[in-house]
């Protein structure tokens, strides 16, 4: 009997030995980083170390196994930064290898629970950068070119460990978003006198600084990240526009001028004017115009692009909301945030998840901005240096082909250039007539 007790309490210490086991890894690859995750039974503790020739980087997980019948080398192919992953039992621990393709800075750290995954242990994979003896000083940059194009950065918010909100069928927001991003970015395009950008193409993350960033470098005219809503209740539907609101703007000029020492601090659509050589008091009255006149810019963008939405899907709110949005926190470049419905709702979620519906969100927001911009051009660009238009105010009786017969103008153009569908229109509407050739 006491050898049986003896027998059972040996096996059951040694099965809390191996505390957490791997059972899985992913990889996210994006433009300036590779991330390995490896999903665990549990929290872990691990060790994280570099070694060259050739350059490895190492992670020793604690009290840990592979699962069995896990693979971890078939994740590793065809990587722009990685050549391979391997591991083998080292003790009680787990010693995971990662081979590399150049000399890596590794970042590793744990994540907890959230659906659908489960405890994580990840390893992010930069290029390491050579030393530099000084930081190079804040350049000025190079003129804008005369009549250039208007630039319309696109933000697919989540991705890669941060699948966002949750819908049925395993439909995750960070996917949904992508999809409607990139159709929002061609519609962009198509028009004429527009450039969009993505910050990203795939499914990776990207922190919230850093997709201002991108748009800063890209210098652009008009931020748009896209989400989607959740709610507890599955009966919450509609789209929404939000705006940075007066609390958050306050709290972001402060950071600012708190980081002016670490930053290139460049304002004015976006990098012409710097507050480096500005005092303190003139920082901040610079600071606080620009944010106001952005948010103002932001609402009166945000509104078209509600407006447009409302033709084609149900509106949460009519008005533009205002919230304390981070990634809308950006003092040098209008922003809004366009909520495109209720995931949690899985009659939207069905929607939102249709070709046909995706590509009309994308073509909504794109005349939402157009509209806009076409009324507010930025200063320097190909709309603001047209030749003023002609608008024509619509009485009782008209129609388009009439119209567009007395000004010399197609019907089409006359559609597209007022973003009409269809053949309604209605008395006291004021059309812009195109230009020809």
């Amino acid at each position: 009997m006491v050898r049986a007790l003896l027998s059972l309490i040996a096996s059951v210490m040694s099965l809390s030995v191996v505390a957490a086991t791997i059972q899985g890894v992913r990889v996210h690859e994006s433009p300036d980083a590779t991330r390995v995750v490896f999903d665990t039974s549990a929290a872990v503790k691990y060790k994280s170390f570099t070694l060259e020739k050739p350059h490895r980087v190492v992670i020793d997980v604690s009290d840990s196994r592979l699962a069995k019948g896990l693979d971890i080398a078939t994740v590793a192919e065809d990587l722009q930064r990685v050549e391979g992953l391997r591991g083998a039992p080292r003790g009680k621990a787990y010693r995971l290898v990662i081979d590399a393709k150049q000399r890596l800075k590794p970042s590793a750290f744990t994540l907890k629970p959230i659906a659908p995954y489960g405890h994580r242990l990840v390893v992010d994979l930069a290029a390491a950068k050579p030393k530099q003896q000084r930081k190079p000083a804040a350049e000025k940059p190079a003129p804008r070119p005369s009549n250039r194009n208007v630039v319309i950065v696109i933000d697919a918010g989540h991705g890669g460990e941060d699948p966002g909100a949750l819908g049925s069928r395993s439909l995750q927001e960070k996917h949904l978003v992508l999809q409607i991003a990139k159709r929002t970015a061609s519609a962009i395009d198509a028009k004429s006198g527009y450039k969009a950008v993505l910050t990203r193409t795939g499914d990776y993350y990207i922190a919230h600084r850093k997709r201002t960033a991108i748009a800063r470098e890209a210098r652009a005219d008009l931020f748009v990240s896209l989400h989607a809503d959740a709610f507890t209740s599955a009966a919450a539907r509609g789209a929404s526009v939000y705006t940075l609101s007066d609390r958050g703007a306050t709290s972001e000029t402060a950071k600012w001028l708190a980081e002016r020492a670490n930053q290139s601090d460049l304002l004015g659509g976006v990098g012409d004017v710097s507050l480096s050589d500005k005092d303190d008091v003139l920082a901040h009255v610079l600071l606080d115009l620009s944010m106001d006149g952005n948010r103002s810019y932001s609402i009166g963008a945000g509104q078209a692009v509600l407006d447009q939405m409302g033709k084609i899907t149900r509106l949460h709110k009519k008005r533009v909301e205002q919230a304390a949005f981070l990634v809308l926190k950006s003092p040098d470049m209008p922003s809004i945030l366009v909520e495109t419905g209720f995931i949690s709702n899985p009659q939207e979620a069905r929607r939102l998840s249709q070709k046909d519906h995706q590509n009309k969100i994308a073509r909504a927001i794109a005349d939402g901005v157009d509209q806009y911009m076409r009324a507010n051009p930025p200063p320097g660009t190909a709309l603001a240096a047209r030749r003023q238009e002609l608008r024509h105010t619509i009485a009782r009786g008209d129609t388009l082909s009439e119209i567009a017969a007395r000004y010399g103008v197609s019907a089409n153009a006359l559609k597209r250039r007022n973003a009409i569908r269809g053949d309604k229109i209605r008395v006291g509407q004021v059309l812009f007539i195109p230009q020809q050739g």
